[in-house]
């Protein structure tokens, strides 16, 4: 691991880059061109965005990975043997990693995580000499990532940005997923450079926070849209229209979105869909569930009004609840609905 005599913050540091150049070098001015990163959260998500990033960077790089599942953790080391080393804690990725990726489920994961990293703010004493940047893929709420951000900067441990991203298990595997970030315009570059690794775009929202909010909004649109859409093709399929002719109208006219045109809730509409699998797959009700709730939270605390919020919400936990419905993609609401199938 290379030293410094002086410390550079990760902004200063990182140069942008892609994923199509894996040769060059994110530590611009180190002697020993060895890098250190560290990603914790391997779950269906992060294994998969943690393996893309592991494949990308340069053989000499060292990964630190860690997880509260030890399993996780084991099979990662397995299936990646070059470059892997498990972290016994979050704190010890952070004392070994100048650049440290979350991908955790709840507020409260990223709350504790971050508090274990942080705490005692003695990080560039103690580590690497650098401070760190943090970049969090977790979908949270504005509140909670505001506060873990200000400890970072308030302790000038690190640069904390909310990179939340869009495309589920299959864009984590394949490499193709959205961020959207909030960050201050100096950190754009490096959190590109990071970040291109995993995914395919990276979206600039404005400071910090304003990935996520942009992420719950779309969310919000995106679940009320699932429920209009199971309801309208619903309606039309019991007055006696074909499933497929009346997705097709729709989908040239007014009313066409995601839900109507690519994860249409009706069996056999879209082939390969998850509705014409049993509605295996896709994004779990309880996911969307959540989403929609932290929206929601967060709207709610910014005094912004919203009129069809609490029926939602209180139909998505049913719908989650419902035997024949739970585990399933959030589609499920037209079956829920008592739609044909």
């Amino acid at each position: 691991m290379r030293t410094v005599s002086a410390i550079a913050t990760p902004l200063r540091r990182l140069r942008p880059a892609t994923a199509r150049q894996p040769s060059r070098r994110h530590f611009s001015s180190s002697k020993d061109l060895q890098a250190t990163w560290g990603f914790i959260g391997l779950g269906r998500m992060g294994f998969a965005m943690a393996r893309n990033l592991r494949a990308k960077l340069p053989a000499e790089d060292t990964l630190f990975v860690q997880d509260v599942n030890t399993a996780a953790s084991k099979q990662f080391l397995e299936e990646n043997p070059q470059g892997v080393r498990v972290a016994d804690n979050v704190r010890e990725v952070a004392e070994k990693a100048e650049t440290v990726i979350t991908c955790l489920p709840e507020p409260q994961h990223v709350r504790g995580v971050y508090k274990q990293m942080l705490e005692p703010a003695t990080l560039l004493s103690e580590g690497v000499n650098n401070q760190r940047l943090f970049i969090d893929c977790s979908t949270i709420d504005p509140m909670t990532s505001a506060s873990v951000a200000e400890s970072a900067s308030s302790t000038k441990q690190g640069v904390f940005i909310d990179a939340p991203m869009s495309g589920g298990v299959v864009g984590a595997q394949a490499g193709t997923l959205t961020f959207m970030i909030g960050a201050a315009p100096e950190a754009v570059g490096p959190a590109t450079s990071v970040l291109s690794m995993m995914g395919k775009r990276v979206l600039h929202l404005g400071g910090q926070g304003a990935g996520l909010k942009g992420k719950l909004a779309n969310n919000y649109l995106l679940a009320l849209n699932n429920i209009a859409t199971a309801e309208a093709m619903s309606m039309g399929i019991q007055w006696g229209l074909e499933p497929k002719a009346l997705a097709g109208m729709i989908n040239i006219s007014t009313g066409k979105c995601w839900p109507s045109e690519i994860n249409n809730p009706v069996p056999g509409v879209i082939e390969g869909s998850p509705a014409s699998r049993g509605y295996e797959g896709g994004f779990g009700v309880a996911l969307a569930n959540k989403d929609l709730k932290l929206a929601i939270k967060s709207a709610k605390d910014s005094n912004v009004k919203l009129a069809l919020a609490d029926e939602a919400q209180a139909l998505y936990d049913k719908v989650e609840q419902a035997e024949n419905c739970k585990g399933r993609d959030f589609s499920v609401v037209y079956r829920y609905l008592g739609g044909k199938e």
